[in-house]
């Protein structure tokens, strides 16, 4: 494939990472006269709103695509469809769907944005459902949005307790005298931090005591003490 590009404000640096293949055209008209797929990349100002109109569709080469991922505004469309339908264009691809495009003969429409399909709005929720009863069965956490994620597997210790903390120094050391003052032993520990939060996940071979999680709950810097059987 031969690239032509046109961009009047390209900086020197910019351009000098260029591939040296591109082949620089000095206005947009000489990309609508020569190319056969164009494609738009500039934001949307007065000054290019529709600037893809009939009269630039007028340069264009016979059954040339012509592609807008960038503004819908950018493009007069009803003179696109026009264009379509008289065999002007071949096809028109846009991921700004509209009742001017939708439904005609030419036109391929996408999601403006790729978490929106169909497939993709599935998958979240699947992934939120098994997210939130991972966290509800075992009290591991991925994709928290204050939170690091943490993730011991399914409980299979007679409990599992998750404290929720600040994260500073000497917090495990705290925790771990709670439970060795009443000689309970600590099975499997796993803590992990993110920013000012951490969590510490503790399984025990034996239940914590009501009295043991209060002492936990009442350490300094503690947010909350939650317990997974």
């Amino acid at each position: 494939m031969e690239v032509y590009g046109y961009d009047p404000y390209i900086s020197v640096d910019a351009a000098w990472n260029l591939s040296r293949s591109v082949r620089h055209m000095k206005t947009a008209e000489e990309i609508y006269a020569n190319c056969d797929i164009i494609t738009i990349h500039v934001p949307l100002l007065d000054s290019t709103k529709k600037m893809i109109n009939s009269e630039a569709i007028k340069l264009m080469k016979n059954d040339a695509i012509l592609i807008n991922l960038a503004r819908d505004l950018l493009v007069d469309e009803e003179a696109v469809v026009s264009a379509l339908k008289i065999g002007k264009l071949k096809k028109y691809v846009s991921d700004f769907p509209n009742p001017v495009t939708v439904g005609q003969e030419g036109v391929i429409l996408i999601p403006h944005l790729g978490a929106s399909t169909e497939e993709s709005e599935d998958n979240c929720a699947i992934m939120a459902v098994q997210e939130l009863t991972d966290y509800m069965k075992n009290g591991n956490i991925k994709n928290s949005v204050n939170f690091p994620a943490i993730n011991m597997g399914v409980c299979e210790k007679a409990g599992r307790v998750i404290i929720f903390h600040r994260n500073i120094a000497n917090m495990i050391t705290k925790f771990s005298a709670c439970f060795g003052n009443a000689g309970i032993n600590i099975s499997e520990m796993n803590n992990k931090s993110r920013g000012d939060n951490a969590i510490t996940m503790l399984d025990f071979d034996s239940e914590v005591s009501e009295e043991i999680l209060d002492k936990l709950a009442a350490i300094d810097d503690v947010f909350r003490v939650r317990v997974v059987k």
